[in-house]
């Protein structure tokens, strides 16, 4: 049941240790603890010195794991690296599946890919369905808080406009969170974007052929128009091994007068429990990975984050 989850519940990140792009200095958190998401299986102990590739260990012996779930060969899986006729093109795109990562080039390690961010203390996919980057969507949909009469509305204290975003609360770990999903087999980032938010926040894998057609002429507008990529690469993530890790590129598609979303009704699907449009602030007790996500996008946008100025200071 934990496989085809995306990052957002198990995935923790922050600012300062992030893995991007930009050669942040990244070091390992959620991807270390035990036992490993739905099992009893513990990993070999990573001191923090010894998760850097480039640090020698000898007598480094992870553990091998992978769910049998994975094993069950579903479609969103591959098969074992030692298995007959199964010669993956790793660091490109390997027929419809994307094994190119975000980060750039990974190294290829006696046929298995190696996690880039570092030693896990697991080897094999865990519950992870392919071997190296599994690529996840997170949009990141936002529109002003208005009040009766339509003006934006203010923070008393800081005097910025405070921004809302489609938040869900997810079934299986009761958090709030970002609506995001994987990105299937030969599916374009910003269809996965669309597509993981029609069905976790408008239900629309309920809807008839008709209603259907009627968001997706709605969301188009939305979708189509100019966006913001808030954050593209490695997510420190507890599912994560030494051979399989996760990726996400969070985007966000902002509802300038509130028109085209005010037309739309929320409804919960899918893996949320619960759907609505929640006010943004550091007060919001989300994953850490999706607070910065947030955070960031209130930054781009102008709108109040938090009631202590040094907190929003940058030098």
């Amino acid at each position: 049941p934990f496989s085809n989850l995306s990052t957002n519940c198990w995935s923790r990140l922050h600012p300062v240790n992030m893995f991007n792009s930009y050669n942040v200095k990244f070091h390992h958190s959620k991807a270390l603890t035990s036992p490993y998401p739905g099992s009893h299986t513990e990993r070999s102990h990573v001191p923090e010195d010894k998760v850097g590739w480039l640090t020698e260990w000898k007598d480094y012996n992870p553990v091998e794991y992978t769910a049998k779930s994975v094993l069950a060969g579903p479609s969103w899986a591959d098969p074992q690296i030692n298995d007959e006729g199964f010669s993956p093109k790793f660091n490109e795109r390997d027929g419809d599946v994307e094994r190119k990562s975000l980060n750039g080039l990974y190294v290829v390690e006696n046929g298995r890919p190696r996690n880039p961010a570092g030693r896990t203390g697991l080897t094999g996919r865990g519950l992870l369905g392919r071997w190296g980057p599994n690529h996840a969507a997170d949009p990141i949909v936002t529109r002003w808080k208005r009040d009766i009469s339509g003006n934006k509305v203010a923070h008393p204290v800081t005097g910025k406009n405070i921004l809302q975003f489609v938040a869900i609360k997810r079934r299986d770990c009761g958090e709030w969170a970002i609506p995001g999903g994987m990105v299937d087999p030969g599916e374009k980032i910003t269809a996965t974007l669309k597509r993981e938010f029609e069905e976790e926040a408008l239900n629309s894998l309920q809807k008839s052929p008709e209603e259907k057609a009627k968001l997706e002429k709605q969301l188009q507008k939305l979708f189509s128009q100019e966006h913001f990529v808030v954050y593209r690469g490695y997510v420190d993530d507890p599912r994560n091994t030494d051979n399989a890790w996760m990726e996400t590129e969070a985007v966000n598609y902002h509802d300038e007068t509130g028109e085209t979303m005010d037309n739309l009704p929320l409804e919960a699907g899918d893996d949320a429990g619960v759907v609505k449009w929640v006010d943004i602030s550091e007060k919001l007790e989300l994953y850490a990975s999706h607070s910065y996500f947030i955070k960031l996008v209130t930054e781009k946008r102008g709108a109040h984050w938090s009631e202590d100025p040094g907190s929003e200071c940058h030098k």
